[in-house]
C-alpha cells in the first residue's frame, strides 16, 4: 500500500483533507436548491462506501510497504473492525446533524460552530491517547481556533438580528453534531496499528480502516436517515417514492459529495502515521476556514452584512490562520 515517508508530505495530505472536507458541502447546496438533505444524504453515503473500495483496490493494494487490503481484511480481529465500524456509525450520527443544520443555518454558520467543536475536543481526545506532537504549541493553535469559533458565533448573532432570521435550531444542530464528531476519529484510530510499515497483527492500516469506518457509515444509515426521513427536523415527512424522482445529475452530485469526503478522510488517516492522530485530525478539521470562505464569498450568506460584521468574519479568518500554523510546528 501507498503511505507517506516524510512529515512534510503528511502535512500536504492533510492540507487535502482540509479542502475536501471544507468542500464536500457545496455538492449538498447545489442539490438542495431542489432536494431535501435527507434525500441527497443516501447519496452521499453510497458515494462514501464506493470511493473505499475503489481506494482500497487501486492505492491500498500496490506498494512494498505494510499489508494490501485484501491481506488485511483478511487477517484483522474483530475488535478492530467494531472499533472501526462504531467510528462510522458515530460520524454518520453527527454528519447527519451536522447536514441538516447547513440546510437550516447555512454553511458559513453550521461548519464553523459544529467542525470547529469536533476540532477542539477531537484534538484533545486523541492527544490523550496518543500524545505526539508539542503540546505547548498544539493547545495553543487550538485556542485561537475556538477563538475563532466564538467569534464566528458572534459575527451570525450580530448579522441574523440585523435580518431578523435568528435560527437557534441551527445552532442547536451544530453544536450537538460537533460533540458527537469530536469522537468519531477516535474509535478508527483505535482500530489501526501504530506502524504502517510493520503494522502488528490483528490491526488495521488505513485502507481498510476506511473501509470499515465506511460500512459503519452504510449500515448506520439505513436507521438513522430512515428514521430522520419518517420524523424530519424540518418540512414534511418523506418517502422512498421521493428519493426515486431525484433526476440522475441530483443522484451525481450527492454521490461526488460523499466521495470528496471520504478522499479526505482517507489521507487523514494514511497521514496520521507520520503526523500524529490528534495533528491529523486537527488539521484536517481545518476544513471549517474552507467552508467559511465557500459560504461567504461564493454563497453570499453574510451578505448585507455590517462593517462591524465584516470585520468580526476577517478576524475569525485570522485566528483560524494562525491556529493551523501552530497545529503544523507543533508536529515538527
Amino acid at each position: 500500500m501507498l503511505i507517506p515517508q516524510s512529515h512534510a508530505l503528511a502535512v500536504i495530505l492533510c492540507f487535502v483533507t482540509m479542502l475536501c472536507w471544507g468542500s464536500w458541502g457545496n455538492t449538498q447546496k447545489l442539490a438542495g436548491k431542489t432536494w431535501r438533505f435527507e434525500l441527497f444524504y443516501w447519496d452521499y453515503v453510497i458515494g462514501i462506501m464506493i470511493f473505499s473500495l475503489i481506494l482500497g483496490f487501486t492505492l491500498g493494494s500496490i506498494g512494498e510497504n505494510g499489508r494490501s487490503f485484501i491481506n488485511d481484511i483478511s487477517q484483522a480481529k474483530a475488535g478492530s473492525i467494531i472499533n472501526a465500524f462504531l467510528g462510522g456509525v458515530v460520524f454518520n450520527a453527527s454528519n447527519i446533524l451536522l447536514v441538516a443544520a447547513m440546510a437550516i443555518a447555512g454553511m458559513a454558520v453550521a461548519f464553523p460552530v459544529g467542525v470547529g467543536i469536533a476540532l477542539a475536543l477531537g484534538v484533545i481526545i486523541n492527544y490523550i491517547f496518543v500524545p505526539k506532537g508539542d503540546p505547548l504549541l498544539l493547545f495553543s493553535g487550538l485556542a485561537l481556533i475556538v477563538a475563532a469559533i466564538v467569534i464566528d458565533a458572534v459575527a451570525y448573532k450580530k448579522h441574523s438580528a440585523a435580518m431578523k432570521k435568528v435560527s437557534k435550531k441551527g445552532i442547536l444542530l451544530s453544536v450537538s453534531a460537533g460533540v458527537l464528531m469530536a469522537l468519531f476519529y477516535r474509535f478508527v484510530a483505535a482500530s489501526m496499528a501504530t506502524d504502517f510499515v510493520n503494522p502488528e497483527p490483528g490491526m488495521l492500516t488505513p485502507y481498510s480502516a476506511v473501509f470499515f469506518f465506511s460500512v459503519g457509515v452504510l449500515i448506520s444509515n439505513l436507521i438513522f436517515n430512515w428514521f430522520i426521513m419518517k420524523k424530519p427536523i424540518e418540512g414534511e415527512p418523506l418517502s422512498f417514492k421521493d428519493y426515486s424522482k431525484g433526476s440522475i445529475s441530483t443522484h451525481l452530485t450527492g454521490m461526488l459529495g460523499g466521495i470528496i469526503w471520504n478522499t479526505g478522510m482517507a489521507m487523514s488517516i494514511i497521514a496520521s502515521g507520520k503526523a500524529g492522530f490528534a495533528i491529523s485530525y486537527g488539521l484536517g478539521q481545518g476544513a471549517t476556514l474552507i467552508a467559511a470562505l465557500w459560504g461567504v464569498f461564493i454563497w453570499k450568506e453574510f451578505r448585507g452584512a455590517s462593517k462591524n460584521v465584516e470585520l468580526l468574519i476577517l478576524l475569525m479568518f485570522l485566528a483560524y490562520i494562525a491556529g493551523l500554523g501552530l497545529l503544523i510546528y507543533a508536529g515538527k
